[in-house]
């Protein structure tokens, strides 16, 4: 009996927790919510219109073959399901809408990017706040630089030499995050990596990885830029998805 008093406590110490982070997480989409509701007019209009929208096709298909009653729940479902989409979409662009053009917002963007990919911020940079990050993916070597086009340029072209040295075969990619010409908007930043072919396996990710690891970096004394104005909002992007 003894033995098993720890478990007891232990197990109800884990359900109190896990039942603190769901209060948590709802609160924050909550939190989420209201403040998109204010912003973004559109929303709710949205968010009803699809939900409206899937249960009236479910009761319109159920009525055709006489099981409506059956195919409501469905609908039902499908569309909460299309309405919290929505929703974090909006959230989505709208955090993004803010972050454009601030200092450390590619390597925020580079943070939340999901699956096999190793990101190192700053490894080259300047006191006005441009940066050079480094992402080891299954493409290669990605070069992810923002700031002023005409700093960043140089930045690229001297750690792209670096990274060259010591790459091999290893394929290097140069990426400059903006709204110009040639550049990648940061909204896209994501998806544009993830089109990139791949062309190296995990094992040689770790490879290259460890002897880029040795070149360290050329941005010590870089100033933290401030973080993006919807960054705080991270979490939040994380739950909806998992939602």
């Amino acid at each position: 009996m003894a033995g098993g008093k720890p478990d007891k406590a232990a197990k109800k110490a884990a359900r109190l927790e896990k039942r603190a982070a769901s209060k948590a997480r709802r609160q924050q989409i909550w939190q989420a919510f209201q403040m998109q509701r204010k912003e973004d007019k559109a929303l709710i209009p949205w968010m009803l219109g699809a939900f409206l929208l899937a249960v009236a096709l479910a009761v319109g298909i159920g009525a055709i073959f006489g099981i409506w009653l059956i195919l409501l729940p469905i609908g039902i479902a499908l569309g909460l399901l299309a309405a919290v989409s929505i929703f974090g979409r909006r959230v989505q662009r709208n955090v993004y809408t803010k972050a454009d053009g601030q200092p450390g917002a590619a390597g925020w963007a580079l943070d939340n990017l999901r699956g096999q990919w190793r990101v190192t911020q700053g490894v080259a940079g300047t006191t006005h706040l441009d940066a050079v990050h480094r992402v080891i993916g299954r493409p290669g070597v990605i070069l992810v630089a923002e700031g002023a086009p005409h700093r960043v340029k140089g930045l690229l072209a001297q750690e792209k030499k670096r990274i060259a040295r010591v790459a091999g075969q290893t394929p290097i990619y140069d990426v400059v995050v903006g709204n110009e010409d040639g550049q990648v908007p940061l909204k896209g930043l994501q998806r544009h990596l993830m089109k990139l072919p791949r062309n190296i396996t995990v094992k040689e990710m770790e490879t290259i990885e460890a002897r880029l690891a040795a070149l360290g970096s050329r941005a010590a004394a870089l100033p933290k830029g401030p973080m993006p104005a919807g960054a705080k909002m991270r979490s939040v992007q994380r739950t909806v998805k998992r939602r």
